[in-house]
């Protein structure tokens, strides 16, 4: 983390003067949309696949080059890919990230126990994060996720996950719930009955309307009314430590304690988002923060999910598109300063606190 604080300020002109042009810090890497669940919240499973092989993947992590300490490789399902530890692999040694986050719904359990092992042992520098998708619990959670015996399956990966971090000092569980109409009434149960896993940390987030997921028009996002006390819950479970935030393991693991810290603001940020309805703090999508798509269309952010470009088209390279001065980034990066668009979305929530003064101000103090 400390190797990422003297870049901030350069971010930050980026974003408020254009200069000096930056690779985002953050990129988010859809490695397919492919996926084995069939969530009330997602159609990403629907979407036609093309993705990039690991090969074409490697070459856009060495023109990536050292830029990148976030590392998200999501989907779909990311671990429906035979190949997913040599892509992360690949990311982790040619990019040298500080922390790389998968997602995974846990589902195939050998396969994951199998991977993760690697990747741990191949990344001894970068935190790898997994964060297992639960949003409810036992038959709540598979009707959500439309998959009958997913809470078991996961359950069994999850233990598996355990096992392995006593072999692996740099790697960081958590569970993470997609707050939703289907669940926002039951929150706090599942928070508090999910403390028993012991989580390095519980993170949420909310449930909204995203061109990637082909959920635009769904009515799946909890009102305001709905989601406030949530975020004040959520927001002080935080603070205090959450589920299973106990002294030895949050010595061990900081990576933990700031993101718990930062999730604190987090929920009132979506709070505020979703009661105003606008970018209560600026958005750095487009300048801090980045999506790559399966097939190397790069978007700003995947609520919007707009191609500002191929890397097909620029061998694999990030920076003929992503520090161009006009066409579609530029259009994109104004429609963003211009505040056309809003949403909680906490991925790009990170760069976005991260570049917020009185935001980090608060999360020092939390932390502290």
């Amino acid at each position: 983390m400390l190797e990422l604080v003297p870049k901030l300020p350069l971010y930050w002109s980026f974003y408020h003067l254009g200069w000096p042009r930056m690779l985002p810090f953050s990129i988010v890497v859809s490695v397919s949309f492919r996926c084995n669940s069939k969530c009330k919240t997602c159609d990403v499973w629907r979407k036609p696949n093309d993705d990039m092989s690991v090969e074409e993947w490697r070459k856009v992590f060495s023109n990536l080059g050292h830029a990148p300490f976030y590392l998200t490789f999501t989907g779909g399902e990311p671990f429906l890919r035979a190949d997913m530890h040599e892509l992360v692999i690949a990311g982790a040694e040619l990019c040298r990230p500080g922390v790389i986050t998968i997602p995974t719904n846990g589902l195939l359990t050998k396969r994951i126990l199998e991977q993760v092992d690697q990747i741990c042992a191949a990344a001894p520098f970068s935190q790898i994060g997994i964060n297992l998708s639960l949003d409810g619990i036992g038959v709540e959670h598979d009707e959500i996720r439309n998959v009958p015996g997913n809470w078991d399956r996961a359950m069994e990966s999850w233990q598996g996950l355990k096992d392995l971090q006593t072999r692996h000092d740099n790697l960081v569980l958590s569970v993470h719930t997609v707050v939703s109409k289907f669940n926002s009434h039951r929150i706090r149960d599942i928070a508090e009955g999910l403390e028993v896993l012991a989580p390095d940390s519980y993170i949420t987030e909310v449930a909204e309307e995203r061109v990637e997921l082909d959920t635009v028009g769904w009515d799946i996002t909890p009102s305001p009314e709905a989601y406030a006390p949530i975020a004040d819950y959520l927001s002080a479970r935080a603070r205090k430590g959450g589920a299973a935030e106990q002294p030895d393991k949050a010595n061990k693991r900081s990576l933990a304690r700031f993101t718990q810290a930062f999730r604190a603001q987090y929920y009132q940020l979506a709070k505020r988002i979703l009661q105003e309805q606008r970018q209560v703090i600026p958005c750095q999508a487009g300048w801090a923060s980045g999506h790559i798509a399966p097939n190397g269309d790069v978007w700003a952010c995947c609520i919007r999910a707009e191609p500002v470009g191929s890397l097909r088209e620029t061998d694999y390279d990030l920076r003929p598109i992503w520090l161009e001065r006009a066409g579609d980034m530029r259009r994109m990066r104004r429609s963003i300063a211009n505040r056309e668009c809003a949403c909680p979305m906490a991925n790009a929530s990170y760069a976005n606190m991260l570049l917020h003064p009185p935001t980090v101000g608060r999360v020092i103090k939390d932390v502290l």
